[in-house]
């Protein structure tokens, strides 16, 4: 999954200056300076991090924030405040929402570049936990009173993409059982569905596996080369 970046700021000027240093950086930036249209993207879309200004017409910096962390794609996703205020109170409130990093106007490229590299890890981390293999393995997927038995197109250390026979209900809960090769034992998990394509494929995220599962699922993972976190 490419490193992707998404930059919300209403003033047109600042935010494709932002846009144009971070992918100078080598790094997939899209700008907006809509904050709703921004929030439905944030809801279908994942991004490696997100740059937020702090003060917009509603939804603000702190209510996108608030959105982004109870959001099933990007809840962890590093959080970057844009803002000319050093206020306490209002850094303390930006924090408590799941605030990470803050960048302080005016914005120029050098603070902007040093920013950038010390969020490097955490959004290196964040594109890591997304990335997938095409592996295809048998899943037994407990949606409510249904059992549908459908298999995996690929997988990662966090959740995987299933052809699930049915649509499945984004933001729904749901009970899996993965054979990772034949005849072996299953491998047990809670997930919820984070995202559908078409009529039949699902995007679940873990959500719950026991310790010995985990271990079993990560040690399948690691010859395939995909990073654990």
């Amino acid at each position: 999954m490419p490193t992707r970046i998404l930059v919300v700021e209403d003033d047109p000027g600042l935010c494709e200056f932002i846009r144009e240093v971070l992918t100078s950086a080598d790094l997939d930036a899209e700008a907006m300076t809509d904050s709703v249209q921004a929030a439905a993207r944030l809801k279908t879309e994942k991004f490696s991090a997100v740059f937020l200004d702090l003060r917009m017409p509603p939804p603000d910096g702190i209510e996108l924030t608030r959105q982004i962390r109870s959001s099933a794609l990007n809840r962890v996703a590093p959080v970057i405040v844009i803002t000319g205020e050093t206020e306490h109170g209002l850094m303390a409130r930006a924090f408590q929402v799941g605030v990470n990093f803050f960048l302080f106007k005016p914005v120029d490229r050098t603070k902007l570049l040093r920013l950038v590299r010390v969020t490097q890890e955490s959004i290196e981390q964040e594109r890591r936990r997304f990335q997938r293999l095409k592996v295809a393995c048998k899943v037994s997927i407990i949606a409510g009173s249904d059992r549908l038995e459908g298999k995996t197109l690929d997988i990662s250390s966090k959740g995987m993409l299933v052809q699930a026979g049915r649509l499945l209900s984004v933001g729904s809960t749901v009970n899996v059982a993965i054979e990772l090769s034949p005849g072996a034992a299953q491998i047990r998990a809670s997930a919820r569905v984070v995202r559908v394509v078409g009529q039949e494929y699902a995007g679940l995220e873990i959500q719950d596996m026991n310790a010995q599962d985990v271990y079993r699922w990560h040690e399948f993972l690691l010859p395939l080369n995909i990073p654990r976190k």
